[in-house]
């Protein structure tokens, strides 16, 4: 089964870091959650009141920076997802 958005939606990976402390890595739950994340899919774009799309601003392969606090969290055969509406997307980083 795969996550396809819709509208203007966005499917991410949240990117994973290890957090170093005295030499010792500090586990998942013992860090702050990273607002960065890797883009899986993207949707059509949001449908203007002309009928028209508007194009999305970020791509498959992308690395961006998001608001977590806008992100729905969802677990599909045992993986970890995030959907977010493209304006929850601060910056692509480059």
């Amino acid at each position: 089964m795969t996550l396809v958005p819709i509208g203007d939606n966005v499917v991410l990976k949240r990117t994973q870091k290890q957090t170093m402390v005295n030499g010792i890595y500090l586990p998942d739950s013992a860090q702050k959650r990273p607002n960065e994340g890797k883009v899986l899919a993207v949707g059509d774009g949001k449908l203007l009141p002309d009928g028209n799309r508007k194009p999305m601003q970020v791509r498959d392969g992308d690395r961006v920076l998001f608001e977590p606090y806008r992100a729905i969290e969802v677990q599909l055969d045992g993986k970890d997802y995030l959907i977010i509406s493209e304006d929850g997307i601060i910056a692509v980083m480059e």
